[in-house]
């Protein structure tokens, strides 16, 4: 073996052909291996090494609240957004090229507009003499403003509106792989619409919806520009208190804490969504 054979099998170690990734490898552990380690660390070292900062975030009734209120939070958007965005992302699919590609530039500008400014407008049309009131109310539907805002149905509507685009997008590729003539032959068979939707459409838009789905559930749990303008103090999570525990409180230890157990519950979600969604492509084809 000559010696630039050995050198290109064997580089500080690694296999041949290996050496090319190291620039990747040294950026992914810098800026995300090493940021998540330091977490750790201080989570047990500040201010005095043990796990006192778990203790202390699961042994307080408050805190154990708000990781409640977070992922009840995360549940409820990620529904709506899925409930939303199916027709949505259907109609993207069926209908003609070119004006589909003007709705979807729509959504897409809407992903690049200003997140602090569409949650001030929210805030705007939701208040109680915003415009969704007063609408209601002149319609005759309403005799007094709806409490739309510093709530979970504020919270709720401007977290819908914002995460729709990352459900819509999953969606439709999906839905544009489904070949329409197994619709139309269920069609022909005597399905009712209702029967091919539920038996057919669903059942094959499953991995659109998973990932559309984790998506949208990972980026709710951490959400914190929204839910703290639209919510109360009722309403407030995780992200938040993390933001008050270290800016307020200055207490770094517990909100590392705190946003470890955040990632490790997403890291936990995302290994169940992907075992699911391969066990499911496994049995489809078998």
């Amino acid at each position: 073996m000559t010696g630039n054979a050995f050198r290109r099998q064997s580089i500080a170690g690694l296999p041949a052909g290996s050496a090319g990734g190291l620039p990747a490898l040294t950026l992914v552990g810098l800026f995300f291996i090493v940021p998540v380690v330091a977490l750790l660390l201080r989570s047990v070292t500040d201010p005095e090494p043990g796990l006192q900062n778990y203790a202390a975030l699961f042994g307080s009734g408050t805190y154990v609240r708000v990781f409640l209120n977070t992922f009840l939070v995360a549940a409820v958007v990620t529904a709506v957004t899925i409930v939303v965005a199916f027709p949505v992302a259907w109609m993207l699919a069926i209908m003609p090229p070119a004006l589909g590609s003007i709705v979807f530039g729509i959504i897409i500008l809407s992903m690049w507009t200003n997140l602090l400014t569409r949650t001030y407008a929210w805030m705007v049309l939701l208040q109680r003499t915003g415009v969704i009131n007063r609408a209601l109310m002149r319609l005759g539907v309403i005799h007094e403003p709806l409490p739309l805002i510093n709530n979970l149905t504020g919270v709720t509507i401007g977290m819908v509106y914002i995460m729709l685009p990352f459900m819509i997008l999953p969606l439709v590729g999906t839905l544009r792989a489904i070949d329409p003539m197994t619709l139309r032959a269920a069609a022909l068979c005597g399905a009712s619409p209702f029967q091919a939707f539920r038996r057919i459409l669903l059942p094959l838009s499953l991995p659109g919806i998973a990932a559309g789905g984790l998506m949208v559930f990972v980026m709710s749990l951490g959400y914190f520009v929204t839910p703290a303008l639209l919510g109360g103090t009722s309403n407030m999570m995780l992200a938040e208190m993390i933001a008050q525990t270290v800016q307020s409180l200055l207490n770094w230890g517990l909100g590392s804490a705190a946003a470890f157990v955040l990632l490790i519950v997403t890291m936990a979600l995302y290994a169940i969504q992907l075992r699911m969604v391969g066990a499911r492509r496994l049995g489809g084809g078998l």
